[in-house]
């Protein structure tokens, strides 16, 4: 993971960016400072796995504001905030945003770096998982209406012959759909299908 994973230091503090880039480089991983949050956003260009450490104040866009720009964007990368200015109000702000965390600055290093760990571990797993999903969006759009609608029955957990009075056809039939499903989906069981199915009917990526 550190070979291929980044870690977008945005802080118009230089010292302070600074100090982080050093640790994170000190750790093996690509380390790239930005002095705010609009020259980041204009400089990147999607690498994943990857985290933002990001200072809350700043000359322009703020740190939440910047994580709010990244989730308008749909771009679901773990964001680390620092601050020397807590407040509640931020704080809960930041946090429902989806912050892995909210460090007071000065930062311990080690308690930096564990956030920073987890964030990259954490969008590497998203990673898998919105290829994962991507992949059965794929092998669903294979399947004709007529292999659709049994996969519903499926799903709903309807035998053949319910599925063969549903849709008004015959059980053979049905058996014939559901061998196209399976071989088309790449699924070995029922249990296999449902779950693939219901990952991405879930929503969650």
């Amino acid at each position: 993971m550190t070979e291929q994973a980044a870690v977008y230091v945005v802080d118009d503090d230089e010292m302070s960016r600074k100090s982080v880039i050093a640790l994170v480089s000190a750790m093996g991983v690509d380390a790239q400072g930005y002095d705010s949050a609009e020259g980041f956003l204009a400089a990147y260009q999607g690498h994943r796995p990857a985290c933002v450490v990001t200072d809350l104040r700043m000359v322009g866009m703020s740190g939440v504001e910047l994580q709010e720009e990244l989730l308008g964007r749909g771009v679901r990368m773990p964001v680390i905030v620092m601050t020397a200015f807590a407040s509640t109000q931020t704080t809960v702000r930041a946090m429902r945003n989806g912050a892995v965390t909210l460090l007071e600055k000065p930062c311990n290093e080690n308690e930096l770096w564990e956030a920073i760990r987890d964030a990259l571990a954490t969008d590497l797993e998203t990673q898998r998982l919105e290829a994962e999903h991507a992949d059965i969006r794929q092998k669903l759009a294979t399947l004709s209406d007529k292999e659709r609608s049994v996969l519903e029955c499926m799903v709903a957990g309807d035998a053949n012959k319910v599925t063969a009075r549903r849709l008004d056809v015959s059980v053979r039939t049905v058996e014939n759909h559901r061998r196209k499903i399976f071989e088309k989906m790449e699924a070995d069981s029922l249990a296999e299908l449902v779950r693939k199915v219901m990952a991405v009917d879930s929503g969650s990526e």
